[in-house]
């Protein structure tokens, strides 16, 4: 049993991997238990930091901040992106695609000062620099979703004499809108990492940033482990949550994972 834990390309069962999952989990809390201490709070420092947190008013609403913020910015820049990546198959919309996607090279700090003569106030600046950030890596996703459909599919719309738009709704947009909801998932993670670095730009509506940076300002450390494992838990539920989502509106594609 222990031995198919370390051979290559062997699938265990779910109980073998929930129990590997726990132990090592256990290992890694020990581990920082015991080297913890002095500067670096403990586990159980910052369990008692988090209990305490979560209690206070302002908590639920920083949080709720974050939580909209996220959504909002998800839901803008899925469908520019979507927008962009299926007029890449019109070649004149194709380089405006190609550039957008060399975007993600860009890095927000340089952008701050033009965003902010752009936008009429905090909130606006917070939503625009995550829709900016994050749209580039929506279509890098997407492009590669639709270079790797296989030809046969659009030979086969041709045979059935349909037209170039036709075939553009039918294989692209409808045939591929399983993998649409896979590419939210997998890029959720890059707006809820980036959530806390635009948050700390105007404060005034708080968030998980705002209160990441005044613990750091403080060097309030139980509190600054405790928000990231807020901010960490919080980001499993959300994958998780969309991963469901996703296998219920496509049932079938429960059948392509491996175990």
């Amino acid at each position: 049993m222990i031995k198919s834990f370390f051979e290559p390309l062997r699938i265990i069962n779910r109980k073998a991997m929930l129990a590997l999952i726990i132990v090592e989990v256990v290992i890694a809390l020990a581990a920082w238990q015991l080297s913890g201490g002095g500067l670096i709070p403990t586990p159980l420092k910052v369990l008692q930091t988090l209990g305490k947190m979560v209690q206070e008013p302002s908590f639920i609403d920083n949080l709720f901040s974050s939580v909209v913020l996220t959504i909002k910015g998800m839901f803008i820049s899925i469908i520019i992106a979507l927008v962009i990546s299926y007029l890449s198959i019109i070649p004149f919309f194709n380089p405006i695609a190609r550039f957008v996607i060399k975007c993600r090279y860009l890095t927000l700090t340089g952008l701050i000062f033009l965003f902010t003569l752009l936008t009429q106030n905090g909130h606006e600046l917070k939503l625009s620099l995550l829709i900016f950030g994050i749209v580039p890596f929506f279509v890098t996703s997407l492009l590669s979703v639709i270079d790797e459909i296989n030809k046969q599919e659009f030979e086969l719309c041709t045979t059935l004499r349909m037209n170039s738009w036709k075939t553009l709704w039918e294989v692209v947009v409808i045939g591929r809108l399983d993998q649409v909801f896979e590419v939210m998932r997998q890029n959720f993670a890059i707006a809820w990492l980036m959530i806390t670095t635009v948050e700390g730009l105007s404060m005034s509506e708080g968030g998980l940033g705002v209160m990441l940076i005044r613990a750091n300002k403080y060097v309030q450390l139980d509190v600054v482990f405790s928000t990231l494992v807020v901010i960490f838990l919080l980001g499993i539920f959300f994958d998780f949550i969309l991963g469901k989502f996703r296998e219920w509106l496509f049932p079938y594609t429960k059948l392509s994972t491996r175990n």
